[in-house]
């Protein structure tokens, strides 16, 4: 990913001194004190009497998302090792996503090369530190499918040196390693989507299924692929297989016309996604389609047969003096908050390394990582097609991979900051979602408010939050996923369902408890949705130090007696965490249940940083309401 105003390429070189990857503070401090020279300083830096200062900029942080050069590079050495001319035209390239290093080699950048410049974020040493004149050299890790042989691999890739090509340079990177995977399939990748669709609508006996439907054009007919699952020993993943979902729109030549209001029901088709062929097909039921209606369709109101709203008066967003946000790179400062944002193909949105600067105690360490690596949702009617309906968003198809670009229509208002993204396509060519991460700022009505009722005087504080967000589409539905961080503190996580419903038809008369009817012969399945984040937390802790811990809250009722005489006692009790699997809790609002993420060194009752996140580890309940409409 990279800045719209940092589409140039980067140029870095192999380091002759590369860093190990030690996990402890006393390796770090070996690091950076005379264990690289018992001399003078490389040439290669300018010495002061204090801290040597590089003469030229590292062109990357160790954290930020592969550049366009880079994932070409990457893909480019794969391609090289390949054995024969036969196995390098067989790869198809899922994934190539940055390997994230040691959380000392980010702490030295942070440090010495890239802001926030902090020195005291590394161990203290005996005289002055001597800094590598180069950080290691970045690696790609890339998750290769082999269509000829079926086989899934993972390799590794530094990159040592790289150009871009449109400066005429020259690319280089040596394979790490490389491992086949046994009896697994990577996700599947949108060209393979068009494949199918394809290869489906040109099978006889679909269209001629098609036909006993009324349909005749083929251009009608969306074939949606989905992952076939694991119910039973012939879905076992040596094979490549997709079991389709089918819809039918009402006109081709319309683009708004909403296709996903008209499931088509009755139909099994099972496809071979490495050889692309049918390898079964039957038509079990026939199920009329649901009568077309342009209400469930995308256009204006007008085209519809009813009128958009017009009595919304014009509201602006204005910031005449500009962001209060600061933005080096992927770097980002507002309001005591600093981070990093990177992106990957499969989650998304990432952020770094999250600080806060808390006065004379200076910069704070939060947390390592955020960001949300899986989504599930699972179905609840039992009937066909709808029981295999359990789909991995992330994980099957990609949260990064399938996001907009906000160029398309923009989802933020004010002074916004966009980054760009960067990934590989099927056949490893490079591919760019421009403005695909909205950075911006957001008014968030009243922070803090009293009145004096003596004086009659009132005090107010306005909060002010910072977002940064990125909408993806999986299908038929939308996902909007927002990082908020507050001037109070606060880090919240939201995530924003939208889109259009994955229905079912049903026959003349039929009804269901398994979901909702939402039309005349169309009805909705229930679902959820559950959003599983990762949380590298790192609360007032420097590289190598593991001094967090988790408490959980709850709030208890005083049995009453001695200590409760009125019979009114409540109070909160704590229970420390030790385990994962002793963490493996349920959400319970009647005991306020809620979890603190505090740095054992520090006293508790005088700190304590309680990450708030509103959505985070999120069981959302899709209630469908008698209008169809989704409410969270």
């Amino acid at each position: 990913m990279a800045t719209a105003q940092e589409k140039a390429t980067l140029s870095q070189t192999a380091s002759e001194n590369p860093i190990s990857s030690k996990s402890s503070a006393a390796a770090m401090a070996t690091l950076i004190h005379d264990s690289l020279s018992d001399s003078a300083p490389s040439a290669t830096t300018k010495t002061t009497a204090a801290t040597p200062v590089m003469s030229r900029a590292q062109t990357c942080h160790p954290l930020d998302p592969l550049m366009a050069a880079e994932i070409a590079v990457a893909v480019a050495t794969v391609r090289a090792a390949g054995k024969t001319p036969e196995v390098r035209d067989s790869m198809r390239f899922i994934e190539v996503v940055l390997v994230e290093p040691d959380k000392n080699v980010v702490a030295l950048a942070d440090a010495y090369y890239f802001p926030p410049f902090q020195p005291s974020l590394l161990p203290k040493t005996k005289g002055r530190p001597v800094i590598p004149t180069k950080l290691p050299p970045r690696q790609a890790r890339l998750v290769v499918y082999n269509k000829k042989s079926n086989e899934t691999s993972i390799w590794t890739v530094e990159l040592s040196e790289v150009h871009a090509a449109t400066r005429g340079g020259h690319h280089r990177g040596k394979v790490i390693s490389s491992k086949v995977v046994p009896d697994v399939q990577p996700p599947m990748d949108a060209e393979e989507y068009a494949e199918c669709e394809a290869v489906v609508k040109d099978y006889p006996p679909f269209q001629e299924a098609m036909r006993k439907r009324g349909i005749v054009d083929m251009d009608l007919v969306m074939v949606d692929p989905w992952c076939v699952g694991y119910h039973s020993e012939a879905d076992a993943p040596r094979r490549r297989l997709a079991k389709p979902l089918i819809f039918c729109r009402t006109e081709s030549d319309c683009p708004l016309d909403n296709g996903y209001a008209r499931p088509v029901e009755g139909i099994h088709v099972l496809v071979d996604m490495q050889n692309m062929v049918v390898i079964e097909f039957e038509d079990r039921k026939l199920v009329p389609l649901p009568p077309a209606d342009p209400l469930r369709n995308y256009t204006a109101g007008e085209t519809r047969g009813g009128v958009d709203r017009s009595d919304v008066k014009p509201l602006q967003i204005i910031q005449p003096e500009g962001p209060s946000f600061r933005v080096s790179g992927h770097f980002v400062n507002w309001q005591k908050w600093n981070f990093r944002i990177g992106f990957t193909p499969r989650e998304g949105l990432v952020i770094y390394s999250v600080a806060y600067l808390d006065g004379s105690q200076g910069r704070r360490p939060v947390a390592h990582r955020l960001s949300f690596v899986e989504m599930v949702v699972p179905y609840g009617d039992p009937n066909d097609p709808h029981y295999r309906k359990n789909a991995f968003d992330a994980g099957e198809d990609g949260l990064g991979k399938n996001a907009h670009s906000l160029k398309k229509g923009c989802d933020c208002l004010g002074y916004i900051k966009y980054f760009d993204a960067h990934f590989t396509n099927f056949t490893g060519g490079v591919e760019t979602i421009e403005n695909c991460v909205c950075l911006h700022e957001e008014d968030h009505g009243i922070l803090w408010k009293h009145q004096d009722w003596r004086t009659g005087l009132a005090e107010v504080r306005r909060s002010r939050r910072l977002t940064v967000s990125f909408v993806c589409t999986v299908a038929n539905y939308e996902y909007g996923f927002f990082w908020h961080f507050y001037q109070d503190g606060k880090i919240e996580a939201e995530v924003k369902l939208t889109g259009v419903l994955s229905l079912g038809a049903l026959q003349p008369g039929e009804a269901r408890k398994y979901g909702t009817m939402i039309a005349p012969g169309l009805y909705a399945p229930v679902h959820q949705h559950f959003f599983v984040a990762r949380m590298d937390m790192a609360v007032d802790c420097k590289p190598g130090e593991a001094f967090n811990q988790v408490v959980e809250m709850n709030v208890k009722v005083e049995e009453p007696g001695k200590d409760n005489v009125h019979n009114n006692a409540f109070y909160p009790e704590e229970e420390l965490l030790r385990t994962e699997s002793q963490a493996m809790r349920d959400c319970n609002p009647l005991s306020a249940r809620h979890w603190i993420v505090s740095n054992i060194k520090h006293d508790q009752v005088t700190f304590q940083f309680l990450m708030i996140f509103c959505l985070l580890l999120i069981l959302v309940h899709d209630l469908l309401t008698r209008s169809g409409t989704l409410e969270l």
